[in-house]
């Protein structure tokens, strides 16, 4: 039987990551139509409240129970309102590695939330779960993304040419697909007890 992640939420000082909710439909149809996050992720554009409703009832919950990883909101503590998502994939439990992924909606973007959701969820990932490596993958020209992983305290590691497909407007206002380059970002659980570490040492 293949191992999966629990059914978890994790707070920080500004933020709560925990399972999608219906009542997050319209937020993240919204989401997903901003213009950053259809130029860098694979999402359907436009993504209708259909697509978010299937993605919230099935597909997510799908990731966690099937053993490939765990979709997370990313919320404001305060607020309640939802300001992202952040998703481990490609989970590998012999080895004890997986890959993340997030976007930050367009009115959360600048107050460091990324960083801050990822980071939790790394120390979650190899205090709680005892795993061994995080990876993450930006493309090229993807600076806002790279910043994060710089951040955080990944290690670039090398850059997979010609590896993934982004979008980009044309001359009509409509998209094309073209290619990039991905980066390879990694993080070890020892990269976070470095006493340098840009994001301050996590509670053990």
């Amino acid at each position: 039987m293949t191992p999966t992640f629990p059914d978890i939420s994790i707070s920080t000082e500004r933020l709560v990551l925990r399972p999608f909710e219906e009542a997050d439909i319209p937020e993240l149809a919204d989401m997903m139509n901003d213009e950053l996050t259809v130029a860098w992720t694979s999402v359907p554009h436009p993504y209708t409240t259909l697509e978010a409703r299937d993605w919230i009832a099935r597909q997510a919950p799908a990731e966690r129970l099937e053993g490939r990883g765990i979709v997370l909101a990313v919320t404001e503590h305060l607020t309640h309102r939802l300001v992202g998502i952040v998703h481990l994939m490609h989970t590998n439990w012999r080895a004890l590695t997986t890959e993340v992924g997030y976007v930050i909606a367009p009115w959360a973007r600048g107050e460091g939330y990324a960083a801050e959701s990822v980071l939790a969820l790394a120390q979650w990932l190899f205090g709680d779960q005892k795993f061994e490596r995080l990876e993450l993958r930006t493309a090229a020209g993807n600076t806002a993304s790279q910043q994060v992983a710089q951040k955080i305290g990944c290690i670039s590691e090398g850059i997979l040419r010609n590896a993934v497909i982004v979008r980009s407007r044309t001359e009509d206002g409509g998209w094309t697909d073209i290619r990039s380059d991905l980066i390879v970002w990694g993080l070890l659980p020892e990269d976070l007890e470095e006493p340098g570490h840009p994001m301050g040492n996590p509670a053990r």
